[in-house]
């Protein structure tokens, strides 16, 4: 099997109609800022607030587990990034292993959470521009949008396509600005709350874990913990684009996980620390202070550090803006993975003179509208976004597991250590966290995997019966573990306490979910493809984007 640098130096690009292709202009410090400043966007302004209202001080427990979650799904994604540098990786490693309904499965779970993203982050902005009075008016109090509202959130969308349209080269410049004030600000915030408004008796007064475990898990899911930290991909995502792939990916993604871990955690302590005694003398459920909801710069009004406020209150333009920015990326090189792979259709390969994929772009624009509607506000966006995306992960411990069974001596730049534990445990930790959000937001999610089954299945079958030569081969019997795996989580869900029936009592709701999902671990990759139909699935999109770069 040759490799993706080989394939460059002998194949010629297939350009298609437009003659063009992706470029590679990316380094490392551009792949790291673009996880880096995915992972610290809204999720720093207003996770630590939801975390402990919802676990308490134990809400640092909260954020270690949800860090260890993430590391796991980081080190199964670095291997395979390394692996396979193409755009829209983690669209794809499902499609190599399982075939073409896992791979449509899981592209679509990839294309969905990241198109949500860019809204819940103006969602963000918008909320913290309610400090200024000629933004009092764009959000009603229970924080839906009013039409003033709506038509700022269409704005900053098309701002986000806007920059999207200069090239790749050009958004990582912009990004690499954002990211630098981005993490600059809550480093900043750190220091000033820990000199100026620190309380260590707030850690007990109350209670370390008032909510108990429940509480400390489902703060893990629905508080915005996993969201938070959300991002490391990113970096696969631009891999088409990047300039040593090979090296460069494993170093991104993990880089970024430590800086967004370290920068979370700090976070979470000083803002316990900083608050006012009376703001949760009826409990931490109940917290209640000046300035609440705008965390982190009401904490600085109450410490009386002005000139914080107002670094805050810009940096709630920054950090939202430059996550939503990346995000719009994102989903438009997922739609460009998911039609290089025949789901979608070809339209969305088409390039500009910038090898940008225009009409992704265009369709993000159009979908993060529409998101405006049903979800009017960032915390009901939060544990949607959350379950999709750790679905979305889920993939990628079972195509490693199937990978490194069938094909055990292909080249690995990034061997992850102890593989065949870590593989299984982050699919039994990822399987976790979607349960943890309980039975209310997958009912949501079931609805939105229907809809992806109708539109991207229906043009599967379209493009089969037209006999079209990009038409997806459905393959069955390798993915016969998948409706399964998604009907079995949502049957223990109902049953249990985490917004079920409560008939599955705690703790066994929990075990269940993890047996079942190692369960359904083994048959997986037992199922896989063949090795050498696997290498076909691999040569046949690393040919496409790997000439001409």
């Amino acid at each position: 099997m040759a490799s993706v640098d080989q394939l460059a130096s002998s194949v010629s690009p297939p350009t298609g109609k437009s003659g063009r292709s992706l470029r590679r202009e990316v380094g490392l410090i551009g792949l790291l800022w673009a996880s880096v400043g995915s992972i610290i966007g809204s999720g720093w302004l207003f996770g630590a607030k939801n975390a402990v209202m919802t676990a308490g001080p134990a809400a640092m427990i909260s954020w270690g587990i949800g860090a260890v979650a993430i590391v796991l799904l980081a080190l199964v994604h670095a291997e395979l990034g390394g692996m396979f540098p193409v755009s829209g990786g983690t669209a794809r490693y499902p499609h190599y292993a399982f075939g073409g309904l896992a791979g449509m499965s899981f592209g679509w779970f990839s294309w969905l959470q990241a198109a949500a993203v860019a809204p819940i982050e103006v969602e963000a902005v918008i909320g913290y521009a309610g400090y200024w009075d000629w933004a009092k008016g764009w959000q009603n109090a229970d924080g839906m949008l009013t039409t003033s509202g709506l038509i700022v959130a269409v704005i900053m969308m098309a701002v986000f396509v806007g920059v999207n349209f200069f090239g790749v080269r050009a958004l990582s410049l912009a990004n690499s600005a954002a990211t630098w004030w981005k993490i600059f600000i809550p480093l900043a915030t750190i220091f000033v709350l820990a000199v100026f408004s620190f309380h260590g008796s707030n850690f007990t007064s109350h209670g370390f874990a008032p909510f108990g475990t429940k509480g400390i898990l489902t703060a893990i899911s629905s508080s915005g913990i996993i969201f938070s930290l959300l991002g490391f991909e990113q970096a696969i995502q631009l891999a088409g684009e990047s300039k040593n792939p090979k090296r460069d990916i494993p170093r991104a993604v993990l880089g970024s996980v430590a800086i967004g871990t370290l920068v979370y955690v700090l976070l979470q302590v000083v803002f316990i620390a900083a608050l006012p005694s009376s703001s949760f003398a009826n409990g931490w459920g109940g917290l209640d202070f000046d300035g609440i909801g705008r965390p982190f710069a009401g904490l600085a009004m109450v410490a009386g550090v002005g000139w914080l406020v107002l670094f805050l209150l810009t940096d709630a333009i920054i950090s939202p803006g430059g996550t939503g920015l990346i995000y719009t990326t994102a989903t438009a090189r997922i739609s460009y993975g998911l039609s290089r792979n025949g789901y979608a259709p070809q339209a969305f390969e088409k390039l500009d003179k910038r090898g940008v994929p225009w009409v992704g772009l265009l369709l993000s624009f159009a979908f993060g509208i529409l998101c405006f509607l049903p979800f009017p506000s960032w915390q009901k966006l939060v544990g949607f976004i959350t379950s999709a995306s750790v679905l979305m992960y889920a993939g990628a411990p079972l195509a490693l597991g199937a990978l490194r069974r069938r094909l055990p001596g292909r080249e690995r730049p990034y061997r992850l250590p102890l593989g065949g534990i870590v593989a299984p445990l982050s699919f039994v930790v990822a399987s976790l966290i979607i349960f943890w959000s309980g039975w209310e937001t997958l009912t949501y999610l079931g609805y939105a995997i229907l809809l992806g089954y109708l539109l991207l299945g229906g043009y599967a079958l379209y493009a089969a019966k037209k006999g079209l030569p990009n038409a997806p081969k459905l393959n069955w019997k390798p993915a016969q573990w998948l409706p399964v795996y998604l009907l079995g989580i949502g049957l223990i869900s109902w049953q249990s306490t985490f917004g079920g029936t409560g008939n599955i009592p705690m703790g066994a709701d929990i075990a269940l979910v993890a047996v079942f999902s190692l369960a359904i671990y083994a048959w997986a990759i037992r199922v896989a493809l063949p090795a050498e139909v696997i290498e076909r699935n691999i040569e046949g999109v690393e040919v496409v984007d790997a000439g001409g770069h």
